[in-house]
């Protein structure tokens, strides 16, 4: 019985992180057209209880994408330089979008793992009040 529990938590856990990529996959197709945003990426990070790894994974920490930002020609726009340029973001639509996706079914996965579980562990419940 302990075991279907465990396989809720590891669910639960990866459905949480992969709510919060989603969270920041948004946040930089928002931020797409804001002058000078930096995309921000997430990486996952095993979950340790007394030392030793549990199977559940949380969310690292938050970085931004070094990459350089694009140069836009708008000689009226106020950020602009004397050679007209401005630094836009560093976000590509095509791979945010992308990333959503992924996000989006490996969330769907854990959803399928929790639910399969939990339907487990009625049906057992069910058995022992016989």
């Amino acid at each position: 019985m302990s075991d279907l529990f465990n396989t809720l938590q590891l669910s639960a856990s990866g459905m949480r992180a992969q709510a919060n990529r989603i969270r920041h996959v948004s946040e930089n197709i928002a931020n797409a057209d804001t002058p000078g945003y930096h995309r921000k990426t997430i990486s996952f990070e095993s979950e340790m209880q007394a030392g030793k790894m549990t199977g559940a994974v949380q969310s690292g920490q938050i970085e931004l994408d070094q990459r350089e930002l694009s140069k836009i020609f708008d000689p009226g726009h106020p950020m602009a330089d004397e050679t007209g340029h401005y630094d836009g973001s560093n976000v590509d639509l095509v791979v945010e979008i992308a990333d959503a996706r992924e996000a989006q079914r490996s969330y769907e996965a854990n959803l399928k793992m929790f639910d399969q579980a939990r339907q487990m562990s009625k049906s057992l419940l069910e058995l022992l009040r016989r």
